[in-house]
């Protein structure tokens, strides 16, 4: 397997429980798990850029992304495909050189093509079925992110 240079993850369904919480006034909340986040600053330590990729836009997960020091926060593209690949473009490394951790249609594309791919234990059916897909134990929002990282990446 090729060196893992970069951590790539998706928001909702994987570092959340893919859950939408409204308040009585109408403002949206996310749950996130600290153990995911605490993996990410792991690998940071260990020299491994990070990035997130949603194809929500949304200022709860600026604010994640900010309180984490991620290194690339990516919201509202349409393919999260053609963003990594850009990204590993200017990186200098291949898409060999990715790990990706998500769990819905939307990231099918990007699974399908990275080195080292993932999934929490309640991905939909058609990304848990892609070719060499490690599939958590736990579930978004549940530390999947970081059960992927503890045994995946850093061991």
């Amino acid at each position: 397997m090729a060196e893992i240079k970069l951590i790539g993850t998706d928001v909702d369904g994987t570092l959340t429980d893919a859950g939408m919480y409204y308040t009585i006034d109408g403002d949206v909340m996310k749950k996130f798990n600290t153990h995911d986040g605490m993996g990410l600053k792991l690998c940071q330590q260990a020299g491994i850029k990070t990035a997130i990729l949603t194809s929500e836009n949304t200022p709860i997960v600026t604010k994640r992304a900010e309180k984490l020091k991620i290194d690339y926060l990516f919201q509202g593209m349409k393919s999260k495909l053609e963003t990594i690949t850009k990204l590993c473009e200017e990186l200098s490394i291949g898409l060999e050189n990715v790990a990706y951790i998500g769990d819905d249609i939307n990231d099918y594309e990007i699974l399908s093509a990275v080195g080292l791919k993932a999934c929490p234990a309640d991905a939909i059916t058609k990304i848990k079925e892609i070719p060499d897909i490690k599939i958590m134990a736990l579930k978004g929002g549940e530390g999947a992110v970081r059960e992927f990282i503890d045994n995946y990446i850093l061991t």
